[in-house]
């Protein structure tokens, strides 16, 4: 019987791999059929819409051509042409009388067609058409010239304008369920004129040909000189490369005979979609036909156990014994290595924060050592202490990372959200990131391009945070004499509230393995090579970092290769807030004409579209020598320009020759200001001899050229105090209420003070600050020092007690919160409780006296 059963069971097994083979060879077969067919209906969809695309500009062609006519038959066309408004694709119409270089247009200025390109000898019906532009609107247009007509004789010339979003309704909204990417491509410029919603995941970073293959790693030279053959000669292209760990079909195909092409990419998993279901039902049929099977010889062994029905059901019951134990043995193994694996993380958790700090305090209790001893020696104390100081704020960094991650993961991180200037959060973090850039000699470029707005409501204080982690990193891990970029860029708005940024942070430096980016975000994790292993920190800034920015709606990446650098890129919209230009600020100043000059055309566009709305004219010039001319042809019409903007390195003339030529020409009262990216410094005293006003730094804010317009102004009246003076001075003669429940922190604050000629008087907790401040006279106290966490009453209650206070003072006198809760929240409910300011432990001296100055300057005392 178990003879005849082992035999029934092979020839069983033997069966199914025969009809395993057989199912596998048709599901292959199919598999390969239907991808080939699938390719083939590609290619159909992509004639389709070329198809559609075409059809769309010859009935504009028709369209144009019908206008002219109509146009040549009217006794007055100006009339006509300018009472045109916008309406669907054209954007403007325009018409040049023959023999002429100028012409008009519906939007009322003169018009000329110096500008338009129309050397690449397309045509649409016979119509030039030219090639692709950004237009006022800031949208990807083209233009059509035809020639008016009257009598057998050619009078004008008319010239369209249309957009290619008019094209985005011709395009499919679910290209392959989305997964396919669609993107339209200006074939003489190489520039994506149109990245339509809709039509699969796209990068909206993707400009042009070159950044496609950046984005996508499509670097091999062959295939790129393939496309641009392929494109030169006006042919479709398809090939196979793997996009983003994904092989894709590559496609370029051709609209319009080559001016116009439509790019993009297909997942292979996406095109054989179709076949892999085919073959989910192929095996679904098997599966069935198997089981039907297998039931069948179910009740033959069924009918054949039922001869030995005592025997099979004890060695059923100990099989079901035995794998009762097993599987409690396998859950006692899987509760062993959860167990080890939890002692491990803990393990290593302890060890890495031991040893980071172990690290600093090592240093700062072996210069307390060394201090001690060396006490007469005036140089050495001042050495030690500096360096007791610098481990000190090593030792507070690693804290506050910790705490920052323990309160993320808790969940009890929460933004403060307030307005606050782009261009103040740019310079502060420039200003922290470039001497830590200069000190390795590495070179920090920063560009702010597209971004239509400088005033958000956001959390300043986590955004500065976010992008000191990633510049401060970028600085860490980029050998001495390397380049670091830093680039704010507008992308295209969602709504009309939110402004949509990407900031990058690129450097060449040691860059990261693939297995090191799996865990780049996690905490307590640091890319450990020969190089650089000797970076401190304790691994979490990353970890933190990612969780600000998905906590503020964003998203981060990171591409990075070792020996070559690193690019994070991190994707946040802020909301514009509702408030009022200054309309009349630059009237008020006297400017209405700016001239730009710079070589690099970007920032002549990005501050042209900055200063749109400020009714300011500006022009623009990309070399010395342009400039030059401009300014002369100027002033020879009495047009003088109100400020002048000029680059300081150029190649040909540089800023410093033009503008010592410039200033030859026109008067002394008008500003000139250098607009540069580096260290003016060395060229400070040489500049300000030949007539240079003052420096604006790259990028280009309109707040800060207002600002330094102001200062200039403020300089001819009579010029400004000198704050930083009064800020050292601040704390002189003062007496102040120190309310501090621990004795040494009260030690250090009243020695601290008396350093600075400042006298305290100390109160062990709230309750007693309130009793002594109720028993002072008016003005005994020019300020009060509160702790939060005290006993019997803490920082927060005390301060509402004295604000209730029925006294001239109880409102106005400060209350500066000098607390280790050092968080965005603690700094809200010490507002909240109705403080002044907020300080966080350990205090810092200058903070505290640019405090006290600036509070008590605005009480007037």
């Amino acid at each position: 019987m178990r003879v005849q059963g082992v035999s029934f069971i092979i020839l069983i097994v033997l069966v199914f791999c025969i009809l395993g083979g057989v199912v596998f060879s048709i599901a292959r077969k199919i598999s390969v059929e239907m991808s080939e067919s699938a390719v083939s209906n590609l290619a159909e969809s992509l004639d389709l819409i070329q198809g559609t695309v075409e059809v769309i500009l010859s009935k504009e062609a028709e369209f144009q051509k019908l206008m002219a006519e109509e146009i040549a038959d009217m006794d007055d066309p100006e009339r006509s042409i300018q009472s045109y408004s916008r309406e669907g694709t054209i954007i403007m119409i325009s018409m040049i009388p023959a023999g002429k270089k100028e012409g008009f247009s519906n939007t009322g200025g003169i018009f000329t067609a110096e500008e338009l390109d129309f050397s690449s000898g397309r045509t649409v019906d016979g119509l030039p058409v030219s090639g692709s532009y950004l237009n006022h609107l800031g949208t990807w247009a083209y233009t059509m010239k035809c020639p008016v007509v009257r009598d057998g004789r050619e009078i004008a010339t008319l010239y369209v304008e249309y957009i290619y979003d008019s094209f985005e309704e011709t395009l499919p909204n679910r290209f392959y369920n989305e997964q396919a990417t669609i993107y339209m491509m200006d074939a003489h410029s190489e520039r994506f004129v149109l990245k339509p919603k809709g039509a699969g995941e796209r990068d909206a970073g993707h400009l042009d040909l070159d950044d496609f293959y950046w984005a996508n790693r499509i670097l091999e030279p062959e295939i790129q000189e393939q496309v641009a053959d392929g494109i030169q000669a006006g042919q479709d292209l398809m090939f196979y490369h793997d996009i983003r760990d994904r092989e894709a079909l590559v496609y370029m195909w051709a609209v319009n005979d080559g001016a116009v092409y439509l790019a993009g990419y297909v997942p292979i998993d996406a095109i054989q979609q179709e076949s892999k279901a085919v073959n989910q039902n192929i095996f679904a049929v098997v599966i069935v036909m198997l089981v039907a099977f297998m039931s069948c010889c179910g009740l033959y062994f069924f009918n054949a156990r039922q001869q030995e029905k005592i025997r099979a059901e004890q060695e059923t019951i100990r099989a079901e014994q035995e794998k009762e134990r097993e599987i409690h043995n396998a859950q006692l193994v899987e509760a062993l290595k959860a167990a080890q694996i939890a002692s491990k993380s803990k393990t290593t958790f302890l060890s890495n924060m031991s040893h980071d700090i172990r690290t600093p305090m090592n240093a700062i209790l072996g210069f307390t050592t060394l201090l001690a001893k060396d006490a007469d020696n005036p140089v050495k104390v001042r050495e030690y202490t500096k360096k007791i100081t610098s481990s000190g704020q090593h030792l507070l960094s690693l804290i506050n990372d910790v705490l920052d991650v323990s309160k993320i993961e808790s969940g009890k991180v929460v933004l403060t959200m307030a307005e606050f200037n782009l261009n103040d959060m740019v310079s502060s973090v420039d200003a922290i990131i470039r001497p830590a850039a200069k000190a390795k000699g590495q070179d920090l470029q920063v560009s702010v391009t597209g971004i239509k707005h400088e005033r958000f409501i956001g959390d300043e204080t986590r955004l500065d945070q976010i992008l000191i982690n990633l510049l401060s990193n970028a600085v860490k891990y980029t050998q001495e004499g390397g380049h670091l970029y830093f680039r704010m860029i507008g992308l295209d708005q969602r709504t009309s509230q939110y402004e949509h940024i990407q900031i990058e942070v690129e450097d060449d430096g040691y860059g990261m393995a693939p297995e090191y980016l799996e865990v780049l975000f996690d905490a307590f994790t640091r890319a450990e090579n020969s190089t650089t292993n000797k970076v401190q920190g304790t691994g979490l800034g990353m970890a933190i970092t990612k969780n600000i920015v998905e906590l503020m709606g964003g998203t981060i990446d990171v591409l990075s290769e070792v020996g070559r650098g690193s690019l994070f890129t991190v994707d946040l919209e802020l909301r514009i807030p509702d408030s009022e230009v200054d309309e009349h600020f630059w009237k008020k100043n006297g400017v209405s004409r700016l001239l730009v000059v710079d070589d690099d055309a970007d920032i002549c566009k990005n501050i042209q579209m900055l200063m749109e709305d400020t009714g300011v004219s500006v022009d623009t010039s990309l070399s010395g020598e342009g400039a030059v001319r401009i300014v002369q042809d100027a002033c020879g019409h009495g047009d003088y320009y109100d400020v002048i903007l000029l680059d300081w390195q150029m190649p040909g003339m540089d800023g410093l020759e033009a503008a010592k030529q410039i200033r030859g020409i026109i008067p002394d009262h008008i500003p000139i200001f250098f607009l540069t990216a580096y260290d003016w410094d060395e060229i400070e005293d040489e500049a300000l001899d030949i007539g240079i006003d003052g420096f604006l730094a790259k990028p280009f804010f309109v707040s800060a050229f207002k600002e330094k317009l102001v200062e200039i102004q403020t300089e001819h009246i009579g010029g400004l105090p000198d704050l930083d003076e009064a800020e050292a001075h601040a704390l002189e003669g003062r007496h102040f209420l120190v309310a501090e429940d621990n004795e040494i922190n009260a030690e250090i604050l009243e020695e601290l003070l008396d350093v600075e000629g400042a006298t305290c008087e100390i109160a062990e907790n709230g309750q007693a600050a309130v009793e002594r401040f109720s028993k002072a006279e008016q003005g005994e106290f020019d300020a009060i020092f509160m702790d939060v966490q005290m006993p019997v009453m803490n920082g927060y209650e005390a301060t509402k007690k004295i604000r209730a206070m029925d006294r001239e003072d109880a409102d106005s006198i400060p209350i500066i919160a000098m607390t280790a809760n050092a968080f965005a929240e603690d700094v809200k409910d010490a507002i909240d409780a109705g403080m002044t300011a907020h300080i966080a432990k350990p205090v810092d001296m200058g903070l505290l006296k640019k405090t006290v100055n600036l509070y008590l300057l605005k009480k007037g005392t």
